[in-house]
């Protein structure tokens, strides 16, 4: 697998989720990449989670100093009523915050990138950490890599523009 360095657009990738993955392209082609928890606590209400990852993903704006894509997981199906809420509100703040910043977003499939980063498509999550780790990066868990796989499907077959 290589990395397309032809365009300098920063592109964001993430897997959301209450331990949401990320992995962002900046402007000068270095990768970067992480976690962010959106938890929250029994003091406050159900849609301070949502609010909170508005002002992370302004902050990440700002710190990338701009983002021409977005690229996310696109789940069809949840193990859990919880985990499909959580997927459903975070998924529903991203795309209104991508409209209000004119930024294009695109979803991928979970088989589409799995394919492209372990060729198969029902790849576990340990699979897709171990290949992760043979292009030489370090998630520490299943959400930053599958984030870093989204990353470079995007950029590979994509061109980083969605």
């Amino acid at each position: 697998m290589t990395q397309s360095t032809d365009t300098t657009a920063s592109i964001l990738a993430l897997d959301l989720g209450t331990t949401t993955g990320w992995a962002v392209r900046n402007s000068r082609c270095r990768i970067l990449h992480g976690t962010a928890e959106f938890r929250h606590s029994r003091y406050e209400g159900g849609g301070m989670r949502y609010l909170r990852f508005g002002k992370w993903l302004d902050q990440t704006l700002e710190i990338t100093g701009g983002i021409d894509a977005v690229y996310f997981e696109e789940v069809r199906r949840h193990i859990g009523t919880d985990a499909a809420h959580v997927f459903g509100g975070l998924l529903a703040t991203l795309t209104s915050w991508c409209e209000a910043h004119g930024i294009p977003y695109q979803g991928v499939p979970v088989g589409t990138w799995k394919r492209h980063a372990c060729g198969k498509g029902n790849a576990g999550k340990g699979e897709v950490i171990a290949a992760m780790r043979k292009l030489g990066f370090e998630p520490a868990d299943d959400n930053e890599a599958d984030a870093i796989a989204i990353l470079l499907w995007a950029l590979e077959t994509r061109g980083g523009v969605a």
